[in-house]
């Protein structure tokens, strides 16, 4: 089934045109990655779609309903969750409390503790202010925080930025648990290597625009592709 659907999306900020007649598609418990270069329009589209571009025109479709026009809060509400690439975690508040915040502001959310579960490099940091946590454990209490929520679609911005190789590699390991408990992910990445081994589908953009989609294990042996849009050769992409 499709969860997320966009046909000849364009985007603006005010008169700036950053989104060009972008369209993809995501099935259900879909890993699917954007790719590209700095500012290919990777993070505009996941905004397109949450609804914080100020200006769209096109068809978005989440689970067959329009939702373009919908307000940020309301698109957040059905079930579409955004992990935004400066994580935006409260610094003056512990971790538990992040947690908290997120916990309460949903209708059906998943018990606090799995969280600690599923990052158990949280646990020891409970009353640890968010300002004093690492990247790698920033970033572990953003997704945490989005989880917490039960999402259905979960949105992830440049997700590996700034982590250690280690971190990096348990975050693979959580977002591979994460599909499998019913959860469908959409990540903007720049980490190639990681992108290409979590997600079964990609779409490459440039300047706002698709220029190919298709499968990873295709998109394996384009090293024409990987060279000319991402500046990677299939052997750094593995």
């Amino acid at each position: 089934m499709t969860v997320l659907e966009l046909e000849d999306v364009n985007g603006y900020y005010g008169n700036s045109h950053v989104l060009f007649d972008l369209s993809l598609s995501v099935e259900e418990n879909d890993i699917v990655t954007l790719l590209g270069r700095n500012g290919a329009g990777k993070s505009s589209t996941l905004r397109a779609i949450t609804g914080t571009i100020p200006r769209r025109e096109g068809l978005i479709e989440y689970r067959g309903t329009d939702i373009v026009g919908r307000s940020i809060d309301a698109i957040s509400n059905m079930g579409v969750k955004l992990v935004p690439e400066d994580r935006r975690i409260f610094p003056t508040l512990t971790v538990h409390e992040n947690l908290l915040i997120a916990h309460d502001a949903c209708d059906d959310p998943r018990d606090v503790e799995e969280m600690y579960d599923i990052f158990p490099a949280l646990d020891p940091h409970r009353r640890s202010a968010g300002r004093n946590l690492s990247g790698g454990e920033q970033q572990m209490l953003s997704v945490a925080r989005a989880l917490v929520q039960d999402p259905d679609l979960l949105l992830l911005d440049e997700p590996t930025e700034g982590l250690a190789p280690v971190i990096v590699e348990n975050l693979r390991e959580v977002l591979t648990d994460v599909v499998a408990q019913d959860v469908t992910v959409l990540l903007t990445e720049q980490n190639v290597s990681f992108a290409l081994d979590l997600a079964e589908r990609g779409y490459i953009i440039e300047k706002g625009a698709n220029v190919w989609e298709g499968s990873i294990d295709e998109l394996r042996k384009r090293d024409d592709l990987l060279d000319e849009y991402l500046s990677v050769s299939v052997s750094e992409a593995d």
